[in-house]
């Protein structure tokens, strides 16, 4: 494995219950590199990001994330990785400091208060650090949700749908924020439906359809309708 290869997919292959969700994907995310990962929906990108996160066990095939094997080493995994869901997994009768503290302390990352209280200061959550999470809005819970990513400097950032929810003031924080993280080392794979929203940050664009990667190219130069027509040509190929 290259040295700067902080995430490298060979082989993946995951079926449930007989059917196939990824089929020989491979992939290679370098350090300080950002890939933004497209794909309809039922594609296998989330699939794709929680093998990566050690939540699920691929059917066949390597991941690997920062040197270490999802399966076999997958405290070392844990230990080395930022990664929000689709999903929010807010606690909504924990306070937002609350919850923060208690992911940092699963993932073993800084709690003290001073460090959470400029996380939450990072996402502007510091004026509700001691309101419950039941009484926020949607765009507050994935604000909070984000600000695990901001918690400790992981080698590996994987993100579903990081986008969805948050307004233009939220977006600009979380892309401000994966331009520092790229610039400090780290990669960062993202899946994402917008031909627009958090591209600024990506170096490279994949496209997966039914379980295969049907493109891997820098972005380059290209903009947002070069992105969406490149979409639409390689995703009708695949099918």
């Amino acid at each position: 494995m290259d040295a700067d290869s902080a995430i490298r997919v060979s082989g993946l292959r995951k079926t449930y219950a007989g059917k196939l969700v990824l089929d020989s994907v491979d992939l290679v995310v370098s350090a300080g590199e950002g890939v933004a990962l497209l794909g309809p929906n039922g594609a296998g990108k989330t699939t794709l990001l929680r093998i990566l996160a050690t939540l699920v066990r691929a059917t066949r095939g390597e991941a690997r994330v920062a040197g270490f094997d999802c399966v076999r080493q997958a405290e070392g995994v844990r230990a080395r990785l930022g990664f929000a869901g689709h999903g929010t997994w807010v606690y909504e009768d924990l306070t937002a400091l609350e919850n923060l503290r208690f992911w940092g302390t699963l993932a073993g990352q800084p709690c003290d208060a001073e460090t959470l209280g400029e996380v939450l200061a990072a996402v502007e959550l510091d004026h509700v650090a001691g309101e419950r999470a039941r009484t926020f809005s949607a765009g507050m819970r994935r604000r909070l949700a984000l600000a695990r990513v901001a918690l400790g400097r992981p080698a590996v950032l994987l993100l579903d749908e990081p986008f969805s929810g948050l307004d233009q003031r939220g977006s600009k924080w979380l892309e401000a924020h994966l331009a520092a993280a790229k610039a400090a080392g780290a990669a960062v794979l993202f899946t994402t439906h917008s031909f627009t929203r958090g591209l600024s940050v990506a170096d490279r664009i994949a496209v997966l359809v039914q379980g295969r990667i049907a493109l891997d190219t820098p972005l380059g130069g290209l903009g947002p309708d070069d992105v969406r027509r490149l979409y639409e040509t390689h995703a009708e190929e695949a099918l």
